[in-house]
């Protein structure tokens, strides 16, 4: 198999599949902006040849990149970058080299959130009412039937960036008399609830190897407008309820082999689970390493396995709850990194610096750690970012 791996040194992780690949068999062909020599060592043995662009934005660099690949090693099998941001590129490039998976004249369906809703609704799985383009007298109309508050945020994209929730008329008019004319915008019922996600590996005819689920206790939009430190628990079984649903969603979208995170939220009101978003990449933010600790296996290795054999073997069981907790640079915390260290001991399975880039929503710095019952990883949440 010929793998063209789009931007395989960033972010991090997406190193490991390419790794994983090369360790299956692929021959992985790596495209990107970075210097050969800058790429990690681990990475560079995995890729067969690489070729470096100048810009990844620049579509005309990468068709050359794919063409001299094709000239050089025949067909190409699979082109992929395993980040939502490139979704778009890697599908033209699909399109461009007829090369399997999401083409360009799908992608937007994968990348819109108006577009998604009308996938969810043919899943059967609730989702929020909502507004598109919202403008002054349509807004009003919208909040007439469903109050405030409301959420706005851009219609393309991911992510809580430029994301808002609307309190009153007075906010609404501030969002209306400010918001950016280049963004196009949708309005949202405001759901108080929690977030639950839908994570896993589907294969080439349907079928789901490998399924995990997060849950997300605090508003990521919060977080984010906050610069607050976030947390997260990755559970030991995936609820029935999300399971159902998220299968539901795989099969309206018509999702073959990818690496799925879709997000739902758990209403408080009445327990209503509703579908959010939908995105055909690994969940970030660690998450993938949190499936990793709870389920002590490789997600990475399982991803490549069912991407170059068709197959995964039986999927590994959950035996730890893995909790997510973050911290700020801006915030004064009561434990020293030192005596996390001491106090938690081996729970601890990970501490890191978070890419700047990444840093608004996911913190400056994480703890990774896990335990057997969510009651001991919220306890060790609340221990590390104590204030």
């Amino acid at each position: 198999m010929n793998f063209v791996f789009f931007s395989p040194h960033f972010p991090g992780s997406s190193g490991e599949f390419a790794i994983r690949l090369h360790e299956e068999g692929a021959t992985v062909l790596g495209i990107g902006d970075a210097a050969y020599d800058d790429l990690p060592e681990r990475l560079r043995g995995a890729l067969k040849e690489y070729y470096r662009v100048d810009n990844m934005e620049n579509q005309d660099e990468t068709l050359r990149a794919v063409g001299y690949f094709t000239h050089k090693y025949g067909k190409i099998d699979r082109f992929e970058s395993m980040n939502e941001y490139w979704l778009e590129s890697d599908a033209q490039m699909r399109t461009d080299f007829n090369i399997d998976g999401t083409k360009a004249d799908f992608v937007d369906n994968l990348k819109q959130k108006s577009k998604m809703k009308d996938f969810f609704r043919k899943s059967g799985v609730d989702t929020v009412r909502f507004l598109k383009n919202p403008d002054r007298i349509s807004a009003a109309a919208f909040i007439a039937e469903n109050g405030f508050p409301v959420v706005v945020k851009p219609d393309l994209g991911s992510g809580a960036s430029h994301t808002y929730k609307l309190s009153d008329q007075e906010e609404l008019d501030y969002f209306l008399h400010t918001r950016p004319d280049d963004t196009a915008f949708i309005m949202e019922e405001f759901i108080d609830g929690i977030i639950l996600t839908y994570d896993g590996i589907i294969d080439h005819e349907g079928i789901v190897r490998f399924q995990a689920s997060h849950r997300f206790e605090q508003s990521i939009m919060k977080v984010v407008s906050d610069d607050d430190h976030l947390r997260y628990f990755c559970l030991k079984n995936v609820d029935p309820e999300v399971e159902k649903a998220g299968r539901s969603i795989l099969e309206a979208f018509g999702i073959r082999e990818r690496f799925f995170h879709i997000e739902l939220f758990k209403s408080n009101k009445n327990g209503r689970l509703i579908a959010l978003e939908v995105n055909m990449r690994p969940p970030g933010a660690w998450m993938t390493d949190a499936i990793n600790y709870s389920y002590e296996t490789d997600v990475y290795s399982l991803w490549a396995r069912t991407v170059v054999h068709g197959g995964s073997g039986a999927p590994p069981e959950g035996r730890y709850f893995t909790g997510y907790a973050s911290r700020k640079d801006r915030k004064h915390y009561v434990h020293s990194h030192e005596e996390i260290l001491r106090e938690l001991g081996d729970a601890v399975v990970r501490y890191d610096e978070i890419d700047a880039i990444f840093s608004r929503a996911s913190g400056n710095r994480a703890y990774q750690f896990r335990a057997d019952s969510l009651d001991r990883v919220r306890e060790i949440a609340d221990y590390i970012q104590a204030e």
